[in-house]
């Protein structure tokens, strides 16, 4: 039975099929990592914003709250695989394509865009409102208030969630492979699947798995470092 096993293994692992294997490890991650960062750069903005529109926040505004949290509301009910194909038009006037990893970035970034906005509004919502008037109080301004109270306070929660943010995507760029986005989840559906190469679609399997244990690992550190509670 081993050695049965073993035949088969190295019948579909070859050193062509490691190369391949390597290269789609690097598109899964490549695709992670920068959607995540799109993500954070407009998602950390907006939550922020959405938090401090707020009833009774330092720049209550009832209007635009109200429309931020729809948006990130209905943002974040669309399921991926449905948002994928709707922004197929989107992507191929962005990036010219819709076959690829760069192209497989742009539904990534959209999806998780809402996700931080709420994830950044809900570590805002945690912080005690108190501290907030102290610092109003002793006359600090509204900028200094956020930047000097609220982020530092945050950062370690902003820290995972952003961790789950990048998590999420690299599971998400595996279902990307359905519609040739690359990485892993297309090597295991190009070749494990639709080739029957079982061993190929274990291999990606537990890549995808190892990857997102070393991420999550490496932001709960993150966090714990810049946690002085």
């Amino acid at each position: 039975m081993w050695h049965e096993i073993y035949q088969g293994f190295m019948s579909e692992l070859t050193p062509q099929m490691w190369q391949m294997v390597y290269k789609s490890t690097y598109e899964t991650v490549y695709m992670g990592l920068v959607s995540t960062a799109i993500s954070v750069l407009v998602g950390l903005p907006l939550g922020f914003l959405a938090f401090l529109t707020g009833k009774g926040r330092i720049l209550a505004n009832k209007p635009l709250f109200a429309i931020l949290d729809v948006v990130i509301n209905v943002g974040r009910s669309v399921p991926f695989i449905i948002l994928l194909i709707i922004l197929l038009p989107f992507t191929r006037l962005i990036v010219g394509t819709t076959l690829g990893t760069t192209a497989a970035i742009v539904p990534l970034a959209m999806t998780a865009i809402p996700f931080v906005a709420r994830l950044t509004a809900n570590a805002l919502a945690e912080i005690p409102t108190g501290l907030t008037e102290s610092a109003h109080a002793m006359g600090a301004t509204n900028w200094q208030i956020i930047t000097k109270y609220y982020f530092p306070e945050s950062l370690p929660i902003l820290i995972n969630a952003i961790t789950l943010t990048l998590v999420s995507l690299i599971g998400y760029s595996a279902m990307a492979g359905v519609v040739g986005g690359g990485g892993l989840g297309n090597l295991a559906i190009s070749y494990g699947e639709h080739r029957g190469m079982v061993y190929v679609k274990w291999i990606a399997t537990v890549i995808i798995v190892a990857i997102v244990m070393i991420c999550q690992k490496a932001g709960d550190i993150l966090a714990e470092r810049f946690d002085h509670r």
